[in-house]
């Protein structure tokens, strides 16, 4: 596992060396190829930032010559003075001075609600931040529905959060789950294809619905298990509706287990057993091809141990 080192006091910065073949191009056009917004462009000019050409500063209309050293500094992050900072383990499994990854335990919400202030992912990556000295809001990438076990993507700035969502948006950060079924999936392999809305007078339910938004889930089955009548199945997303692996399963008549929310049954498990296995997507910072796997937890293999 990689880890990053930070203080409070260490801006988060970008530096290039400038090309022959990037020359004459101003600033701005220059960032627009490293997904530096308007909105980013306009923080930095008004809220502390710099953009430094060989350490003096210029604004975006500067014309970049070759052997040109840009700096572009963001603006510190503020962090929220509501969200309380809870010691709560996490699983890192990788880590860099840009982003993390953890994996996510079951029985924790991503986000504090009422139900739970306190004990969030969230309050627990706040306290890490301050245990790295790490000053910087929290920006999650992924979110996983509070039962959900697995991978979870952390940036660990607002731009690379902007750049890891943007490969969201494209389908080039991919997401693979694995889930435990209930029935005998067939065929082996699929997509399903089934617009997804809110259920009527529910904030929590989803349904499919002609009217909702496009949703696409495809799937390939790993293995049978006939005696306890359920399916191991891999999942792959190409839209990221809420609770949509959930709601496509159910309404094809194969809820999870552990998802009485969806028709499933809580005697093999007590929580839908749903669990994001591996994450593949460009490094925003190096763009070299970044993949992570995680095996599944001991409560879902557990349930597939004995056929």
């Amino acid at each position: 596992m990689k880890r990053g080192n930070h203080t409070l006091s260490t801006p988060f910065k970008l530096e290039w060396l400038i090309s022959d073949n990037e020359e004459k191009l101003d600033i701005k056009e220059f960032l627009k190829g490293y997904q530096v917004s308007r909105t980013a462009l306009t923080d930095i000019k008004f809220n502390g930032g710099q953009i430094l050409v060989n350490n003096k500063e210029v604004n975006v209309r500067y014309k970049l010559q070759s052997g040109d050293h840009l700096t572009l500094v963001f603006p510190s992050e503020i962090t929220s003075s509501e969200m309380i900072a809870t010691p709560i383990p996490l699983d890192v499994v990788y880590e860099d001075d840009y982003l993390l990854i953890i994996n996510k335990q079951p029985f924790i919400p991503t986000i504090p609600s009422r139900q739970h202030p306190n004990n969030s992912l969230a309050n627990a990556l706040m306290y890490y931040y301050q245990q790295i000295g790490l000053g910087s809001t929290i920006h999650i990438v992924n979110r996983l529905d509070r039962d959900t076990s697995g991978l979870f993507v952390v940036a660990k700035y607002r731009y690379i959060h902007h750049v890891l969502v943007e490969q969201q948006k494209k389908g080039r950060l991919k997401r693979r789950y694995e889930a435990i079924s209930h029935g005998i999936i067939n065929p082996l392999s699929g997509t399903i294809d089934a617009p997804i809305a809110r259920k009527p007078d529910s904030i929590i339910e989803r349904m499919v619905h002609p009217d909702g938004q496009k949703a696409t889930t495809h799937y390939n089955v790993i293995q049978h298990y006939h005696k306890k009548d359920v399916t191991h199945v891999s999942l792959q997303l190409e839209t990221g509706r809420t609770h949509q692996i959930r709601v496509h399963l159910s309404n094809a008549g194969f809820p999870l287990i552990g998802d009485d929310l969806y028709g499933g049954s809580i005697e093999l498990l007590n929580r839908q057993a749903l669990h994001c296995s591996e994450v593949t997507f460009d490094h925003p910072i190096s763009k070299e091809p970044l993949s992570i796997q995680i095996d599944l937890p001991l409560d879902m293999n557990m349930v597939l141990k004995g056929e």
